[in-house]
């Protein structure tokens, strides 16, 4: 399956909507330039980055829902996967950079405002399995800019 990078995020301060970069430098523990407040829930080795899926996000806003790219904290966002058949054990291949996911990233009220209704839950496994965002930890560091390919194994 292939696809590509239309979005990268980051947010120095932390916080929702991450504003948009060019590109990622992205480690062991993380996106370089990115900050999470609570480390209990987010960020650490197996949660490094946050995926998620721009085909999501469209369906989402044509369903009423004021989401846009960022909005929900994701650090990449990528098109032309498959969404439905990512899941834990996924290795996404992009360039230089080797992720494997590692669990969901289960929503939370931070990130309301992009649903009507504050109903963030739409995007929860338990839910939407589909439509979740997910949680990896780096194989092999590197960087990323938008515009590049993904190759998931």
């Amino acid at each position: 399956m292939k696809g590509s990078i239309v979005g990268l995020f980051a947010a120095p301060e932390g916080g929702v909507p991450k504003p948009l970069v060019e590109q990622l430098e992205v480690r062991v523990h993380g996106c370089v330039g990115d900050y999470q407040r609570d480390k209990k829930h987010h960020g650490g080795p197996n949660r490094a980055v946050c995926l998620f899926s721009s085909e999501v996000i469209s369906h989402l806003q044509e369903n009423g829902h004021p989401i846009f790219p960022g909005s929900v904290g994701e650090n990449i966002l990528v098109e032309g996967i498959q969404w439905e058949h990512i899941g834990v054990g996924s290795v996404f291949r992009f360039g230089s950079l080797t992720l494997e996911v590692t669990s969901d990233a289960p929503p939370c009220k931070t990130i309301q405002d992009s649903f009507t209704n504050g109903r963030f839950k739409e995007i929860s496994v338990k839910i939407a399995p589909n439509m979740t965002r997910w949680y990896a930890k780096v194989i092999k560091e590197g960087h990323v800019k938008i515009g590049d390919d993904v190759v998931i194994n």
